[in-house]
């Protein structure tokens, strides 16, 4: 699982259209071109390699944190997890039946420690046998949506990249402002964000990360806002103005 770095890709984007176009001067007082993003995009893959049972979503799908993605061929996992299943119930009766032997010290120590140490074994790897299943099924990180998948039933998969995810509750509103803003927005500052059309309508957002470094180039620097998307009303990837408060937030 990667997870790209989406906001830092946006503001690398707008210093540059900052420097040809003037993307980072006001377009009213006060007010700035921005970029709605979403919160995390996650791209996964299989942590080992198999052949896909199973594609449980699609694109577009809203998926929940834990939610079963793909399902790789797992019969042989199956089989060694069941055999472990047994070895370690055997194991556990085995201790049971000899621990009024060992009460009435009919057994020896040696004996003893023997049992036990096959019921730690067998629970062992049976612990093992599970977390080698589980590998078998992809699961999503997050609670998001699927923007891409990538495999099919039937295909082989390793280490490539076979969905992406997206966060779209909170959004992240990424903005260029010019270095002379610097030190007159903070974090915790209130914005309103107005996106494109057709999602028009004044939104509230707050400012989460000022960055300390400017870009020389283009005398500006990148700032990032949250803003909060509980019914999933706004996609990622729509372009905005934003009009920052004076004052900071309580």
């Amino acid at each position: 699982m990667k997870i790209l770095a989406s906001g830092r890709a946006a503001c690398a984007v707008a210093a540059a259209l900052a420097t040809v176009v003037g993307l980072a001067a006001p377009v009213l007082a006060n007010s700035f071109e921005c970029i709605i993003e979403p919160h995390v995009e996650v791209g996964l893959s299989s942590a080992v390699p198999g052949i896909v049972e199973a594609v449980e979503v699609e694109r577009g799908d809203e998926v929940k944190k834990g939610q079963v993605l793909v399902r790789l061929v797992s019969g042989v996992e199956l089989a060694a997890h069941e055999l472990a299943k047994a070895r370690a119930e055997f194991a556990r009766r085995k201790n049971e039946r000899n621990a009024d032997l060992v009460e009435e010290r009919l057994i020896s120590s040696n004996d003893k420690d023997q049992i036990e140490t096959e019921e730690l074994l067998a629970r062992l790897e049976l612990r093992e046998s599970t977390e080698r299943l589980a590998l078998r099924t992809i699961r999503s990180p997050i609670d998001g949506v699927v923007v891409e998948v990538d495999v099919s039933p039937g295909e082989y998969v390793s280490d490539a990249e076979i969905l992406q995810l997206a966060q779209l509750h909170p959004l992240n509103v990424e903005v260029v402002v010019p270095v002379s803003a610097f030190g007159s927005i903070s974090r915790g500052m209130q914005a309103t964000v107005r996106p494109e059309f057709p999602f028009e309508g004044d939104r509230t957002a707050k400012v989460i990360i000022v960055d300390r470094v400017v870009d020389a180039a283009s005398g500006t620097l990148g700032v990032r806002l949250e803003l909060p998307n509980p019914k999933r009303e706004l996609p990622g990837g729509l372009k905005c103005t934003v009009e920052f408060a004076r004052a900071s937030a309580s």
